[in-house]
């Protein structure tokens, strides 16, 4: 990162380019477009079933967000001991409960919170904890520990349901998938849906003329090769449509110009636009702050969490009453060290914060069992993980997704649940 926010940390990145993402990723870039054969097999062909669930938006913090800081343990006295420099002060916060305070860069989210639509889970953990980027992420993106399943929770869920949309599980602001996607179901992968299309098939003639070409081409193809063309060829032309009508967010929003911002843009015109989307995913880099986090109101995590909230906060009202079947949750491989490092940051630690923005979420409200920061209750100076972070997302997938048995998507999953969302009515 070339300042004070570099690190000697592993940033090696996903694993498995495998054939179906070099598609993907030549779709994206503009060079190919893929094509459906006549005779695609039939476990590719759009199931009649209308998915009547909410759309699941995953927001990875790559890196490992510092929860302690963004939802500080007000009622802790520890807290402070642990971190006497970069420690955010209880007079700065934004009082959410006798127990925790919010960063005062969050403000932004306030309002979701004081209507009851944005939760907080506190001390969410792995049941196999890592301070490796790379093994950290790839297991919450696997989320079967000690299992031999190599394929990634969120193919696994659609997998139950069959493939309904071309738009049905997409990865936006990047040509790579993540991990929590991979497998046989196919999803789609583009930096955005302006910049979704194939060179020299601008126009709707152009790319009717491109479809007959290269379908005819492609007549015969495996199935490993012509089902992600498919669906490519689908998204091409639903995201021309889109493409000729600039999208106006609704309410007066105007989305921050971060990354994150125009990712859940694009989120929310997908919603809008009824394309069938199911999930939705978005990496927000940036978080492994080893050194200068900053100070309470400027630097680093500061500006950071600022522009998260901005763009969440964005998504949410150019939504209106749509976020009502919208589930957004954030996701980090792991939090950070309890105490601070001498050079005004925190390490690699364990228990994570999550945040749950959406209609049915049970909101204003911290969920989950504080461990405590004593020095009897953190492991190895961590923070406890006390939930498991695949309890949560077993809870939105039964209540707000209509997921039936999970035992293939969450080997092992433990039985209990948080009362984190309400059930679709």
């Amino acid at each position: 990162m070339g300042d004070s926010r570099s690190s000697s940390c592993d940033h090696r990145g996903p694993a498995g380019f495998d054939r179906r993402t070099f598609l993907r990723g030549l779709a994206a870039t503009g060079a190919v477009a893929g094509l459906a054969s006549a005779g695609l097999a039939t476990r590719y062909a759009f199931a009649d079933a209308a998915y009547s669930g909410d759309v699941l938006v995953v927001v990875s913090l790559r890196g490992g967000m510092d929860g302690l800081n963004a939802f500080v343990p007000t009622g802790d006295p520890a807290y402070s001991e642990l971190r006497p420099t970069v420690g955010i002060p209880q007079g700065a916060l934004i009082p959410l409960d006798s127990r925790f305070g919010m960063h005062p860069a969050l403000q932004p989210l306030l309002k979701y919170w004081d209507a009851r639509t944005l939760g907080i889970v506190h001390a969410v953990g792995q049941a196999s904890p890592s301070r490796s980027h790379f093994d950290a992420m790839e297991e919450m993106e696997r989320a079967a520990p000690g299992s031999t399943t190599r394929t990634g929770w969120l193919d696994r869920t659609l997998g139950l349901r069959g493939v309904t949309s071309a738009f049905q599980a997409v990865g936006l602001g990047s040509s790579m998938a993540p991990a929590s996607l991979r497998g046989p179901t196919p999803e789609l992968a583009l930096g955005s849906v302006d910049e979704f299309s194939l060179v020299g098939a601008a126009t709707p003639d152009k790319r009717r003329s491109w479809k007959t070409a290269l379908s005819g081409l492609y007549t015969g193809a495996p199935v490993s090769v012509g089902a992600p063309a498919a669906m490519t060829l689908a998204a091409l032309d639903a995201a021309g449509d889109l493409q000729a009508t600039p999208y106006a967010p609704a309410n007066g929003v105007v989305y921050p110009t971060s990354e994150l911002g125009r990712a859940l843009e694009d989120v929310a015109r997908l919603v809008k636009a009824n394309v069938g989307l199911q999930v939705a995913c978005i990496d927000y880099g940036d978080w492994d702050m080893h050194a200068g986090m900053g100070t309470t109101d400027s630097g680093w995590l500061h500006d950071h969490l600022a522009e998260m909230a901005a763009a969440m906060a964005a998504f949410a009202d150019d939504l209106g009453a749509g976020l009502s079947d919208v589930t957004l949750v954030t996701l980090t491989e792991f939090g950070r060290r309890a105490a601070e490092n001498g050079s005004g940051g925190v390490d690699h630690g364990h228990g994570q914060a999550v945040m749950l923005l959406g209609g049915g979420v049970r909101g204003g409200v911290v969920h989950g069992a504080w461990p405590g920061l004593g020095p009897d209750d953190l492991i190895a100076g961590d923070l406890a993980g006390t939930t498991d972070y695949r309890v949560l997302l077993a809870e939105i997938l039964e209540r707000r997704c209509g997921a039936g048995s999970l035992t293939s998507v969450f080997p092992g999953l433990p039985a209990d649940r948080l009362g984190i969302v309400e059930a679709r009515a």
